[in-house]
């Protein structure tokens, strides 16, 4: 899930689209921080949500986004991705 992307209908399609085939309630996102300023914000955010196999997939993230004109222009995100690898192993995408 890993990348670059160019749109938000990428994002969602590279991201949330394949968590949805493998999370049968999403992931669940909760804020639990934000911390704004200038054109950027940090948002702190954990999941609770329940694999297929039914691991649980309580993932921890940090979203470092950055605004232009009041929009989204870039997001870095970091997460346990060994966590995600996991998850699809256990639950492989048909």
């Amino acid at each position: 899930m890993a990348g670059h992307y160019l749109s938000k209908k990428a994002f969602i399609e590279g991201t949330f689209a394949k968590l949805g085939q493998v999370l049968p309630n999403g992931a669940q996102l909760h804020t639990e921080n934000v911390i704004v300023e200038g054109d950027q914000a940090v948002v702190e955010l954990h999941s609770l949500a329940t694999a297929r196999n039914g691991m649980r997939f309580d993932n921890r993230y940090c979203w470092v986004v950055y605004f232009q004109d009041g929009l989204i222009v870039r997001v870095r995100a970091y997460l346990d991705s060994t966590m995600v690898a996991r998850l699809f192993e256990e639950n492989p995408i048909a």
